[in-house]
C-alpha cells in the first residue's frame, strides 16, 4: 500500500487531522470519493476476525474489576487461568480508542499463557471507553493525559495486592499506552519489567528512576515517534523493525503486537522476567 496512505491514516487514527480531512485527503490519494470508501475496510480495524483468544475461552475466568485512583474509580478487565494459585501479573495499557475488543483478547492471550493480565479503561476518567471505535477516539483527544497516567500509575499497588498475584508485576503499552508505560516506568521502581510498542520517550531526565527492564519497539518509518529515540530517553534493550511504519497492533499478520506469534516473541523474552 502507498506510504503516503499509511501515513494518512496514522495521522487520522492519533487525532491529528478531522475524519472529513481525513477522507478529503484520502479521496485525492485514491482518486476518488469511490476509490477512497473502497479503501476504507482495508485500513479500518476489524476486532472479530483478529481476536486470537474466545472471549468465552474454557481455559480462562473472566472478571471485571475496578480500583480507585486519585482521578476517580477505574474500571478494568482482568483475565487469568481458571486453575487457583498466585502468578505474575501484565498490565495492558491500552491505545487512544480506550479498552476496546483488541485490548481485552491481548489480555487473554497473556493469561493464556498464565499471567493474571489486567487491562485498565482509563478512559474511565471521561465516563468509560464508548462502544464506538470513533467516539472513543475522540473522548480521549479530550481527556488530559496527565489525568490517565495517573489512573494508570495507580493499577500498579491494586495489582500488587490482588490475591492471585505473586507479587511481580510487569507492563505492556501500545502507542499512546506505550508512552504511558514509559511513564509508569519512571515512577514504579518495583515494576519487573516494560514492553513498549510504538511509545513517546520521556525525558532523558527522568530515565534514571527506570529500574525495571525495558523492551522498546520502534518502526523504521515511524517519524512521529521516532524522532525522540535520540534524546537521551533511550535504553538498551531496544528493538527497530526496517522498513515498517506505525502499525495499529489488531491480530494476527504483520502487526507486531501479535503476542501469539512470531513477531510477538519479545513478549515472552520478558515472561522469564516477570516470574523470577
Amino acid at each position: 500500500m502507498d506510504q503516503r496512505i499509511i501515513n494518512l491514516y496514522d495521522s487520522f487514527t492519533h487525532g491529528d487531522i478531522s475524519r472529513r480531512d481525513f477522507l478529503d485527503r484520502l479521496a485525492s490519494l485514491t482518486g476518488s470519493t469511490t476509490a477512497a470508501v473502497a479503501l476504507l475496510p482495508l485500513l479500518k480495524n476489524d476486532y472479530a476476525q483478529a481476536a486470537i483468544v474466545a472471549e468465552n475461552d474454557a481455559r480462562l475466568a473472566v472478571d471485571r474489576v475496578s480500583y480507585d485512583s486519585p482521578k476517580g474509580r477505574i474500571n478494568g478487565y482482568l483475565a487469568r487461568p481458571k486453575a487457583k494459585g498466585k502468578r505474575p501479573v501484565v498490565i495492558i495499557i491500552q491505545e487512544n480508542r480506550g479498552l476496546n475488543p483488541h485490548i481485552q483478547d491481548i489480555a487473554r492471550r497473556l493469561a493464556v499463557e498464565g499471567f493474571l493480565a489486567f487491562a485498565p479503561d482509563l478512559l474511565s476518567v471521561s465516563g468509560g471507553t464508548p462502544p464506538d471505535e470513533d467516539q472513543a477516539r475522540e473522548l480521549h483527544a479530550k481527556t488530559d493525559p496527565k489525568d490517565i497516567t495517573v489512573a494508570a500509575v495507580a493499577a500498579v499497588p491494586f495489582m500488587l495486592s490482588h490475591a492471585e498475584s505473586n507479587g511481580n508485576v510487569g507492563v505492556v503499552g501500545f502507542c499512546f499506552g506505550g508512552g504511558v508505560a514509559n511513564r509508569i516506568a519512571a515512577e514504579r521502581p518495583d515494576l519487573k519489567a516494560v514492553v513498549v510498542y510504538y511509545g513517546l520517550q520521556i525525558p532523558g531526565e527522568q530515565v534514571p528512576a527506570i529500574r525495571a527492564p525495558l523492551l522498546l519497539h520502534y518502526a523504521e518509518l515511524d517519524q512521529r515517534v521516532d524522532h525522540g529515540v535520540d534524546n537521551g530517553a533511550e535504553r538498551p534493550g531496544g528493538a527497530a523493525f526496517a522498513g515498517a511504519a506505525h502499525a495499529e497492533p489488531v491480530g494476527r499478520g504483520e502487526h507486531l503486537a501479535d503476542l501469539g506469534g512470531e513477531r510477538g516473541q519479545h513478549i515472552s523474552a520478558r515472561h522469564g522476567v516477570i516470574h523470577e
